[in-house]
């Protein structure tokens, strides 16, 4: 039954609970809204903080590295990681490091820098709302 149910979560359950959200996020916009030079240039900007986070947290990883012992390194792909996308960006940095080891299972290491971003991008949100207000 747990398999059943596994299976049905991660394959036509996640289809149709995505083509919902899609549903009323697109109705709920209006072209008007979406279409501005202000929210697409906000688009662009959070693609753009995307990609340096993610750049960041690999070169980071690869900083560290020079200074640890060759047995106690860190994968890379760890820091891409670090994003606050939950699940998302731990579950790329499994598929990643699967394509050139098939041993190499990174989807537990990082998802605790993925929470850990999380947590980093909500304490970030009240620093900066306790200066707005």
């Amino acid at each position: 039954m747990t398999k059943r149910l596994a299976e049905t979560v991660k394959g036509p359950m996640i289809d149709v609970v995505t083509i919902l959200i899609g549903l009323t996020i697109g109705a709920s916009a209006e072209a008007s809204v979406i279409l501005t030079s202000k929210a697409l240039s906000i688009f662009v900007l959070g693609a753009f903080s995307f990609m340096i986070a993610t750049v960041g947290g690999v070169l980071f990883v690869k900083f560290i590295n020079i200074f640890l012992k060759a047995e106690s390194r860190i994968n890379p792909l760890i820091g891409n990681a670090g994003l606050a996308t939950l699940p998302d960006s731990a579950r790329v940095s499994h598929v990643i490091g699967l394509k050139y080891d098939k041993t190499n299972f990174l989807l537990m290491h990082a998802m605790g820098p993925n929470v850990a971003g999380i947590i980093g991008s909500a304490l970030a949100a009240g620093v900066i709302l306790t200066f707005l207000y």
